[in-house]
C-alpha cells in the first residue's frame, strides 16, 4: 500500500497499468523542481495532457497541474530535453514487483531508456539503446554496481514473484527465515502486503518459508498482482491507498483512478523560494499569522464537534459496543490479540461486522458505528468515552488560546527572537536505551552483553521490574517504578530485542521481580556475562507488535527520543514509525533524519546540535528496518 514514506511493488504495477493505457504518449518537455521533483509534460490522443510527476524515492504518479519550475532548469533537466523532449513513449513496463520502472522511448530512429528507481534514495537514469548509462540524475556507487555515465546499467536479479510454479516453490525451500520476513523482503512485498498474502492463503505467517504450501502462496500472489492490474478501485484505508478495494473506479480531471488517488494523498510539490518571494512572505507575514490562527481555531472547533458526535453515538449504540467489549475481555484472556484478530476476520455477520481493526498494543478495537471510535477493551466503556471527554477539554482549552491570541497584536518576527526551549542535558541513562513510559516511568535496556550485567548489578533495585523478551538476544530492560503502561514496556523489550534483527513482527515478553534474577546457575551449568537465571513464576505478554518510534521532542526539553509509538507521541507530534524490514540502522537513520528536517522546515536549521543522524541511531534497533506511516 502507498504511504506517506513511498510506494510498494504492487501499487506500482497498478500505476504502470494505467499508464500504459495511455499510449502513446508524446515527451513535450522535462522540469527538474528541487529538491528531488522531476516532471514531464506529456501529449497523448486527441490533444490530451498529462503531467507525470517522480519524487525521488517515495513516488510516480501524474498530478493534475504543473508544480511551480526553478526559474532556471538544472543541469539535468537540460539534459533530458536534449535527448528525450519530442520522444515517443513505446512502452512502459515494470521489473517483476520491483520498484523499477523503465520507459523505453524513440526519437529520430534512436531508441532511448529512462530507468526509474524508486527505492531507498532513488533515482532516475538515462540509458541509450544499449542500456550504456548518459546520465543519471544521481550518480551512486554500491559494492554490486555502479550507477554512473559510461558504465552499463545492471537491474537487480529478477524478484520470485517472476519465477515459474516450480521455481517458487524452490526458492520458499532454500529460505531460513519465517514466511512473512521472506515475502516481506525477499518477494519484495513489504510487510503489510506479505501478512495479506498470509490471511488470503490462510497460512500462518510464523511458520518457516520452507513449510508453506507454495502452490496456495503462487495463486494468491499472482491474484494480488492482477487485482492490482484489471480491479483497480482506489482505497483510502487510515494513512494509506490501496489500488483496490474500494467501490469504483471514478477517475476525473483525465487522469486515471489510482493515479488520482495517490496525486490526492500526496502533499504538492513545494514551490521553489525566490528572493521576491522571500519579500512578498514578510510584507504578508501578518495576514497569513492571523490566517493560520484562523484555520487552527476551525480545526480545533471542528474535531470538537466531530467527538460531540461520537460521545453522542456512543450512547446511542451503549448495549451493541458493551457486548462487543464484554466479549473481546472473555476472548483476551484465552486468546492472543493476533489470534482474536484472525477470528474476526473471519466473521461475516453479527457485532463483529462493525469491528474494522484491532489494536493489540492498546488491547483496543475501532468500530463503525457512523463514525469510526475506539474502544479500549480493558479500560471498559465508559473510560472510553470518557477519553473524548477528555480531548474536548483540553481542545476547548486551546480554543481559547487560538482566540487569545487573534486578539492581540501581531508582533513583527523581525523584531523579536523565537524562545526554545532548553536542550536536555544528558543524563547518567543516556548511555543506555532508555524511554518514559506515557505515564511517566522510567525503563532502561542494556545495548550490550556488559550493559545488560551492569543494569542487573548496580542499577536494579527492589521495587523495580525485571523485563527480557523470550527469544535469543534480548536486551534486559529494567521498570524503574510502577507503572500502567506495561504495554509500553513489553513492546519496548520486544523491540529490542533478536526478533527484529530475524524480522518478526511479534514476540513474547515476560516480567519478573528482582528476587526471582540471578546468577548462580545449576550445578554444572555455565553462566555468560550479560545472561541471569530466572526462577519462579512470569507474568508474560504474549505475540507483543514489534515497533519503535524515533522524533523531537521540543518540550520541556528539546531532544532526540524513542521507544514505543503511544509512549513518544505522547511527548511529540513530530516523529517517526519503524518496523522491522530492509534497511541497516545507519542508512534507516539518514532516512529518517531527512523525514524530521522535512517536516521542520526553517525550524530544523537551529538544531544541528541535537538532531543528528547519530543521535537518532542510538534509539534504532539492531537489524533491517522499514519507516512506516505514523
Amino acid at each position: 500500500m502507498a504511504t506517506r514514506e513511498g510506494m510498494s511493488g504492487i501499487d506500482l504495477r497498478a500505476v504502470v497499468t494505467e499508464w500504459a493505457g495511455l499510449l502513446p504518449l508524446w515527451i513535450a518537455k522535462v522540469y527538474l523542481v528541487p529538491p528531488g521533483f522531476l516532471v514531464f509534460r506529456l501529449h497523448g490522443r486527441e490533444r490530451a495532457r498529462f503531467f507525470l510527476l517522480i519524487e525521488s524515492g517515495k513516488r510516480a504518479h501524474l498530478t493534475s497541474a504543473l508544480p511551480h519550475p526553478p526559474k532556471f532548469p538544472p543541469p539535468f533537466a537540460m539534459l533530458l530535453r536534449k535527448h528525450i523532449s519530442g520522444g515517443r513513449v513505446l512502452s512502459i513496463k515494470q521489473h517483476g514487483i520491483q520498484r523499477i520502472v523503465t520507459f523505453d522511448i524513440g526519437k529520430r530512429g534512436t531508441e532511448y531508456h529512462l530507468v526509474v528507481e524508486l527505492y531507498d534514495e532513488g533515482n532516475v537514469v538515462l540509458c541509450d539503446q544499449h542500456y550504456t548509462i548518459i546520465q543519471p540524475m544521481r550518480p551512486q556507487r554500491f559494492r554490486e554496481r555502479d550507477v554512473v555515465a559510461g558504465v552499463p546499467y545492471v537491474f537487480p536479479p529478477p524478484d520470485p514473484s517472476t519465477f515459474s510454479p516450480e521455481e517458487f516453490s524452490r526458492y520458499l525451500l532454500e529460505e531460513d527465515r519465517d514466511l512473512v520476513r521472506a515475502l516481506a523482503v525477499g518477494v519484495m512485498l513489504g510487510g503489510a502486503y506479505a501478512e495479506e498474502l498470509c490471511r488470503r492463503a490462510g497460512i500462518d505467517k510464523t511458520i518457516p518459508a520452507r513449510e508453506a504450501d507454495a502452490g496456495v502462496l503462487y495463486r494468491e500472489l499472482h491474484r494480488l498482482i492482477r487485482e492490482a492490474e484489471q480491479e483497480i478501485a482506489p482505497l483510502r484505508q487510515g494513512n494509506a491507498v490501496l489500488p483496490a478495494g474500494g467501490k469504483a473506479p471514478a477517475a476525473a480531471e483525465g487522469i486515471p483512478a489510482f493515479n488520482l488517488a495517490l496525486d490526492r494523498f500526496y502533499p504538492p510539490v513545494p514551490a521553489p523560494e525566490t528572493a521576491a518571494v522571500k519579500v512578498a512572505e514578510k510584507q504578508g507575514r501578518q495576514e497569513r499569522i492571523r490566517a493560520r490562527q484562523a484555520e487552527l481555531l476551525a480545526r480545533y472547533e471542528g474535531r470538537v464537534a466531530r467527538n460531540e458526535r461520537i460521545v453522542e453515538l456512543m450512547y446511542g449504540s451503549y448495549p451493541l459496543l458493551q457486548d462487543i467489549i464484554n466479549t473481546l475481555e472473555r476472548a483476551s484472556s484465552t486468546k492472543s490479540w493476533q489470534e482474536i484478530a484472525q477470528i474476526l476476520s473471519a466473521q461475516h455477520s453479527g457485532p463483529a461486522t462493525r469491528i474494522l481493526s484491532v489494536n493489540p498494543a492498546e488491547a483496543s478495537v475501532d468500530v463503525d458505528i457512523g463514525e469510526r471510535v475506539t474502544l479500549f477493551v480493558r479500560e471498559g466503556l465508559e473510560a472510553s468515552i470518557g477519553r473524548y471527554y477528555d480531548a474536548n477539554r483540553k481542545l476547548k482549552k486551546k480554543i481559547a488560546g487560538a482566540r487569545a491570541a487573534m486578539e492581540r497584536p501581531v508582533v513583527a518576527e523581525a523584531k523579536k527572537k523565537t524562545v526554545q526551549a532548553p536542550v536536555m542535558k544528558r543524563r547518567w541513562y543516556h548511555r543506555f536505551r532508555w524511554f518514559s513510559t506515557s505515564d511517566g516511568v522510567l525503563v532502561l535496556g542494556g545495548k550490550d552483553a556488559s550493559q545488560n550485567e551492569e543494569l542487573v548489578r548496580k542499577y536494579m533495585e527492589g521495587g523495580d521490574l525485571f523485563v527480557h523478551a523470550d527469544v535469543h538476544g534480548a536486551s534486559v530492560v529494567i521498570v524503574k517504578g510502577a507503572t500502567g503502561r506495561m504495554d509500553e514496556v513489553a513492546q519496548f523489550a520486544a523491540s529490542y530485542s533478536g526478533a527484529w534483527r530475524s524480522g518478526h513482527f511479534s514476540a513474547d515478553v515476560y516480567a519478573v521481580r528482582p528476587a526471582q534474577v540471578s546468577k548462580t546457575p545449576e550445578s554444572g551449568e555455565y553462566i555468560g556475562r550479560g545472561s541471569f537465571v530466572v526462577r519462579g513464576e512470569r507474568d508474560y505478554y504474549r505475540d507483543v507488535p514489534l515497533a519503535v518510534a524515533i522524533g523531537l521532542q521540543r518540550e520541556p526539553e528539546i531532544a532526540v527520543i524513542g521507544g514505543p509509538p503511544s509512549a513518544v507521541s505522547a511527548r511529540t507530534d513530530l516523529f517517526v514509525t519503524l518496523r522491522p524490514g530492509t534497511f541497516e540502522p545507519n542508512d534507516i537513520a539518514r532516512k529518517l533524519l531527512r523525514v524530521l528536517r522535512d517536516r521542520l522546515g526553517d525550524e530544523a536549521k537551529g538544531l544541528k546540535g541535537v538532531l543528528s543522524a547519530e543521535s537518532i541511531a542510538a534509539f534504532v534497533p539492531p537489524g533491517g528496518s522499514d519507516m512506516v506511516e505514523r
